[in-house]
């Protein structure tokens, strides 16, 4: 399944026989909750699944959203109506990297059947699209989760990983830059990484084509002849850069980018790791 769909292909398919499971993920930093939104209106049938609660396990050595306990990530799933080998959609309300989360979860799962929905809810009521604000009640799945779908690093593979990759950080370039950082302990970035904000995926809320990322990350500095991974703030929108990745077919699904899932929350609240920024090194490369 390709990781992205396209209204119109999402709209059809709802129409169809078997539609897909469609996930509503909208969150954003700092709240409100998006599962206000949610209740206000959101793609009919659709089911909301937090990505504090529901997506991540609880804030604490890991970062500030661990990767879910397998067994609870299976609950929410069969609740939300998740089935082995059964499509299911993701969208959030912006650029689609917070989608890109359930998107990753379930590939790291064992449930390759996942795209994210190009434009997100933004793009489906700019075309009139239906719009729902009952909760639906699904029939249970029966995924089974199994992690290892997806590879993940540590803090120590990450910072070894900049010796023979290219490690890539999706958060705004003043987050990696170390002018400024609003929620972890240390501004920054990891020694070595270079940057690659999610915002640069899309432009007016679609995601960019293929070739067209394909040249963004070769302005970055991904060569094809080096492993590509990537981190966050949380361990959340990197999860767009693998995605995009993909898409830019500079990975593949049999070998998709490690995700380093600590991200920059785990890695800063550690004093012992070193931290980069503009003012005591130049080692970030180009800024895209």
């Amino acid at each position: 399944m390709h990781p992205l769909i396209s209204t119109e292909a999402l709209a059809s398919a709802l129409n169809g026989a078997e539609p897909p499971v469609v996930l509503d993920v909208r969150w954003r930093l700092g709240g409100p909750p998006g599962r206000q939104d949610y209740e206000v209106g959101h793609v009919p049938g659709a089911v909301y699944v937090d990505l504090d609660t529901e997506l991540s396990s609880p804030p604490g050595a890991g970062g500030r959203h661990p990767l879910p306990d397998p067994a609870a990530l299976q609950a929410v799933l069969r609740a939300a109506g998740v089935r082995r080998d059964h499509p299911v959609v993701a969208y959030d309300g912006g650029d689609g990297s917070v989608a890109a989360r359930a998107w990753w979860l379930l590939r790291w799962a064992g449930h390759p059947e996942v795209a994210v929905l190009d434009g997100g809810f933004a793009a489906w009521t700019a075309e009139g699209r239906p719009v729902d604000a009952g909760t639906p009640s699904p029939v249970p799945g029966d995924v089974v989760v199994t992690p290892g779908g997806m590879p993940v690093l540590d803090a120590d593979g990450a910072a070894a990983f900049t010796g023979t990759g290219t490690l890539l950080d999706a958060r705004a370039p003043e987050r990696y830059r170390g002018e400024t950082e609003p929620v972890d302990p240390r501004a920054g970035h990891i020694p070595g990484a270079l940057n690659a904000p999610t915002s640069g995926h899309t432009s007016a809320g679609r995601w960019l084509p293929a070739a067209a990322l394909a040249e963004r990350f070769e302005a970055i500095g991904v060569s094809p002849d080096r492993p590509v991974a990537a981190y966050c703030g949380s361990g959340v929108t990197a999860s767009s850069v693998v995605l995009a990745l993909e898409v830019a077919g500079i990975t593949a699904p049999d070998r998709p980018a490690p995700l380093y899932a600590g991200s920059w929350s785990q890695w800063s609240s550690d004093p012992a790791r070193p931290v980069s920024d503009c003012r005591s090194s130049a080692d970030g490369g180009p800024v895209a």
